[in-house]
């Protein structure tokens, strides 16, 4: 029965073609072992990517060379890897659950990818998937939160999705096949540990059908979400202007005139990493006239400026610019090129070497043509800069006085007259 159940659930859901060579993630648990056991069963190539995370001290081990042997049985191909799990995780400012997941799926990828493997195969089951929509209740969530886990990702597929833990354990009952288990899986220090052991069973007691239940919600929510999010991606598409491959920019009116604007934002920002605390939170800015307030998940900046939405990637490289200057003579003809990305001077009225540096408050210039100086600050906001332009904004130096606006302005003071003799082209 549980073999005929997870080839029909493969079938129904087109996780696997019945030639696709499959790598199986094998931690030694009993769901990845059921799971190898019955893709070699139905006749599908496989081969096994184990992780040894080196979190458990001896445990870990003990899962390598149980996974090892049981391969070595089954007369199928066995990867693994070593990872310093927690100090990844201090490197890179992210949880052991966070890190573990990253670490794994990357390499799981790289593994496919070398081995010319058609899908990667975990063994996430019905139980996971209801904790997955009692975790993202718990925590809050939109639609797309309540859906569960889905049965297929790009190459990962969950042949298992549709099979309870129990059937799990009641196929390797009858197939004779040991596992190992997990002791950290048996405390409840986890979040997801607490739901499993303490939340679930509680549920159970007031409907024993509860796993059922929330399952067949959540199946009628994932098709509710797929035309759902057929009509979202288009108006995101619509009102998500890109400014470049990391930034982009959203009109304040277009939120609020949305049909459902708490929920076009939390749409847009969720996937970056705000929870709906934060969104919520960025959706009362909206409506004030606090331009300049920011917020920030982990990887991303939401930036409120005057009527606009920045959301911009805070890993943004900006390498820093380098001066090109070029001495030329002046001529009878010299006309200046209308261009802004290049300055032309007076040589004669400048201390070399020139510098560059972002301006500051309370930067003050002459701008070409006129006689009083301004401040930087009042210029920017008077060109409607936006505070991201803002802070990318460089100005070239003579000692102290400021020459160029970098692709704005010159100062006055140093402009082409009659009398220049030699001129100074400059661009970045």
């Amino acid at each position: 029965m549980f073999k005929r159940n997870v080839q029909k659930f493969i079938k129904e859901n087109e996780l696997l073609e019945d030639k696709d060579r499959i790598l199986v993630a094998l931690s030694g648990g009993a769901d990845s072992v059921a799971l190898i056991r019955v893709l070699l069963s139905l006749n599908y190539s496989c081969e096994c990517a184990h992780c040894n995370f080196h979190l458990r001290g001896e445990e870990s081990d003990r899962d390598e060379k149980f996974v090892r042997s049981l391969c070595q049985k089954l007369s199928i191909p066995l990867h693994v890897i070593h990872f310093e799990t927690e100090t990844y995780a201090q490197e890179n400012h992210l949880s052991i659950e966070m890190a573990a997941r990253k670490l794994r799926y990357e390499w799981f990828e790289l593994l496919r990818d070398k081995r010319d493997l058609s899908a990667i195969a975990v063994a996430h089951h019905l139980d996971d998937s209801v904790e997955t929509v009692v975790l993202n209740l718990i925590r809050g969530t939109g639609l797309n939160g309540l859906k569960g886990i889905n049965p297929k990702n790009g190459y990962i597929v969950r042949p298992l999705l549709n099979e309870k833990r129990d059937d799990i354990l009641e196929y390797l009952c009858a197939i004779q096949q040991d596992y190992v288990t997990d002791s950290t899986n048996l405390q409840d220090e986890y979040i997801r540990n607490k739901i499993r052991l303490n939340i679930i069973p509680l549920m159970k007691e007031i409907n024993p059908s509860v796993i059922d239940n929330i399952n067949e919600t959540s199946m009628r929510l994932r098709e509710a979400a797929a035309i759902y999010n057929n009509d979202r991606e288009k108006e995101i598409k619509s009102k998500l202007l890109r400014i470049s491959n990391d930034s982009f920019r959203l009109s304040i009116n277009s939120v609020l005139n949305d049909i459902a604007p708490k929920s076009l934002l939390y749409e847009i920002l969720s996937p970056l990493g705000f929870n709906s605390a934060q969104t919520k939170d960025i959706f009362k800015c909206l409506s004030t006239e606090q331009s300049g307030k920011r917020f920030y998940s982990y990887q991303w900046e939401v930036l409120r400026d005057r009527d606009t939405l920045f959301i911009q990637s805070k890993n943004i490289q900006t390498s820093s610019p380098v001066l090109n200057i070029e001495e030329i003579e002046k001529e009878s003809n010299f006309k200046i090129p209308n261009d802004k990305n290049i300055a032309y001077i007076d040589a004669d009225k400048v201390t070399l070497p020139l510098t560059i540096r972002l301006w500051k408050h309370g930067d003050k210039f002459v701008p070409l043509g006129m006689t009083g100086k301004k401040k930087i600050s009042d210029y920017l906001t008077d060109k409607k800069y936006t505070i991201h332009q803002k802070e990318k904004q460089y100005v070239v130096c003579s000692n102290e006085d400021i020459v160029w606006l970098v692709n704005e302005r010159i100062d006055n003071r140093f402009c082409i007259t009659e009398k220049t003799k030699r001129i100074l082209k400059i661009h970045i």
